[in-house]
């Protein structure tokens, strides 16, 4: 009898267990954010749940940050990751994806090498919805419609951002603002937003000068990074590298923005030219709101590439600038020689990122004054991060200029200080 009972009160304890498991439905506003929130309190050490705004309808815009240090402030050289899903409110499978991706990386962490070390070393932010009054209104089933597509004041939100190429004349909305404070509040260096109607991975520039509606490709100057940063999403995908699907033909499964058609307002190339992230928009699914029973398909497509993409936020270069005195220099502008068009600007610790290719590059440091330091030749290695080769080079600007460029470790180039030091 004993033994018996055992056996019932075991087969329960698991029912339990597999009852609480995130499952591959969908979860509307309400259940989307008492999961989070559940979330946040189960794995409470490594997750940080909060609202970046509000949208019209006055719902929060949810955003969970994932990683060891997300209570600790801020890390310096730490660098932010960040996921957007569901902009427009009827492409809904990005929903569901990112919310599995979330389960995904709290329960891998501390048993998953890759996954542990990645989010020891990064904060992950994941806006499951930045649309959820266009979901509210959206209907499952409908796969080429636009019920639910805009936000509540009809407006679409990636035609809302200021677009540096033409005017536009949409008034910016609630969840436009919320999106634009929301990434100047923390260091992020890597981004995709996510879509649906297409399975393609889209990269920068989605616009340019005089377009007027014409296809053309639109090269930005970190077009070898991005062309990777595209190719790393869709070559881990289970089928988007093959190009061929919902009648379009994208060779490789990506595609230049322009090319594709050319979009006002957009929020990845804004993301780019002004906050200086980079930002890819990936379209995940032929139809925007499939039947739930194809949840768990597209979670098994995506799950790879979901994961190898942010990866990517550890490549190219980083570090601090400072001054004579060894103050950290915020707002510094830097350039990268060839790429001039888009700079980036050092943080308020001083701190700076910048995503490149295995390579040689100049980069220059300027402020208001005068120019900090140039680095005529500065080698990028392979594989940062899978070796934890975190770069981290300390710029200084002081009167000996040439014998603190050659301590730091690993870098190959030589320092000029144009005022006159060598």
């Amino acid at each position: 009898m004993e033994r018996w009972i055992f056996g019932i009160l075991t087969f329960i304890l698991l029912c339990h267990d597999n009852l609480n498991a995130l499952d591959f439905g969908y979860h509307d506003n309400d259940k989307m954010a008492a999961f989070l929130t559940e979330v946040n309190r189960n794995y409470s050490a490594i997750t940080k749940l909060y609202s970046a705004g509000k949208t019209v309808q006055n719902r929060d815009l949810w955003v969970l940050a994932i990683g060891k240090d997300v209570h600790a402030g801020h890390v310096m050289l730490q660098p932010h990751f960040k996921y957007v899903g569901n902009m427009h409110g009827n492409e809904v499978v990005s929903r569901e994806v990112l919310l599995h991706l979330i389960d995904y990386y709290v329960s891998s962490y501390g048993n998953n090498a890759t996954v542990t070390n990645f989010l020891d070393n990064t904060v992950v932010h994941i806006m499951p919805s930045m649309n959820p009054d266009g979901f509210a209104a959206a209907m499952e089933g409908d796969c080429f419609g636009v019920i639910g597509r805009q936000n509540a004041n009809n407006y679409d939100l990636n035609r809302n951002f200021p677009d540096f190429f033409a005017v536009n004349p949409a008034p910016m909305q609630p969840e436009t603002l919320a999106i634009m404070n929301w990434t100047r509040q923390f260091p992020f260096v890597l981004s995709a937003n996510l879509h649906g109607g297409a399975l393609v991975a889209n990269y920068p520039f989605d616009n340019y000068v005089n377009a007027s509606g014409i296809q053309k490709y639109a090269t930005c100057p970190d077009d070898d990074t991005y062309i990777d940063l595209a190719k790393t999403y869709a070559n881990n995908h289970a089928n988007m590298y093959t190009g061929a699907h919902c009648g379009d033909n994208f060779p490789g499964g990506i595609t230049n923005g322009a090319l594709w058609y050319p979009v006002t307002g957009g929020m990845q190339d804004w993301n780019y030219i002004v906050a200086g992230c980079f930002e890819i928009t990936l379209e995940i699914s032929c139809c925007k709101y499939p039947n739930s029973s194809q949840l768990a398909m597209h979670w098994d497509e995506n799950k790879q590439a979901l994961i190898a993409f942010p990866l990517k936020v550890h490549i190219g270069i980083k570090g601090i600038v400072r001054n004579e005195s060894g103050h950290p220099v915020a707002g510094a502008t830097m350039i990268i020689r060839g790429r001039e068009s888009i700079n980036f600007t050092t943080t308020d610790h001083g701190e700076y990122w910048r995503l490149l290719l295995p390579g040689t590059y100049t980069v220059e440091v300027y402020t208001i004054i005068r120019v900090l330091v140039i680095f005529p030749r500065l080698s990028i290695p392979c594989n940062m991060f899978l070796n934890q080769n975190f770069r981290r080079i300390y710029i200084y600007c002081n009167s000996n200029c040439a014998s603190m460029c050659s301590n730091v470790r690993g870098c190959v180039y030589r320092c000029l200080c144009p005022w006159g030091d060598d």
